[in-house]
């Protein structure tokens, strides 16, 4: 059977603060050391495979990975508004326990109501992201239709794109893990999905 795209689905390197459990979303922020490693190691991973396409987040921790692969490709790199990450409103930039503290009532919340949940200060709900991702996604894969092609992006985003192409509930999101500087594979076909790897 003929399959319609490869996707390599990664998510960025290692971000600046990571030891207090940031939640950055939409805020831009720089990669560590070992981030810039994570993404020259992904690079020289990837260099051996061939996509026609390179498709980014337009924020610095994703793009940053996305130039570095594309050192090794001659082919169009894009960087996308439409991949960032889920946006948290009044929480971007805080730590878990710093939004712990602070908002214990909107955490009951979201336990309450996960994917329609928005955080204050006009933050984005999992449904709201899910159709932003999903539409983007199907214009790439329609745009390289036959071809393989690299995403750079985040953990949640990805998490959408992989519940997608397992047929999970969006409510199961948070089963898949995504490390810094990974790797997902995923194999569309007419009729049916591959999931080669995740968090590789």
């Amino acid at each position: 059977m003929e399959r319609e795209n490869r996707v390599y689905l990664l998510r960025h390197g290692q971000v600046k603060g990571y030891e207090n459990f940031p939640v950055y979303g939409q805020t831009d922020v720089d990669l560590t050391e070992i981030g810039i490693l994570q993404m020259k190691q992904m690079a020289e991973r990837l260099s051996l495979t061939e996509p026609k396409a390179i498709y980014s987040s337009d924020l610095n921790r994703s793009a940053t990975g996305a130039r570095l692969i594309a050192r090794y490709h001659d082919v169009p790199l894009y960087f996308l508004p439409e991949l960032r990450e889920m946006g948290y409103g009044e929480w971007e930039g805080l730590t878990l326990s710093e939004i712990r503290r602070n908002f214990p009532e909107e955490l009951q919340k979201r336990e309450k109501d996960l994917i329609n949940y928005k955080a204050p200060g006009e933050g984005e709900s999992i449904a709201d992201l899910s159709e932003r991702i999903e539409t983007v996604f199907e214009r790439i894969r329609a745009e390289q239709n036959g071809n393989d092609i690299v995403i750079a992006a985040h953990a949640v985003v990805n998490r959408v794109i992989l519940c997608k192409a397992l047929g999970l509930d969006l409510g199961r999101m948070y089963n898949i893990h995504q490390r810094y500087g990974c790797l997902n594979i995923i194999d569309y076909f007419p009729e049916s999905t591959l999931v080669r790897l995740i968090s590789g």
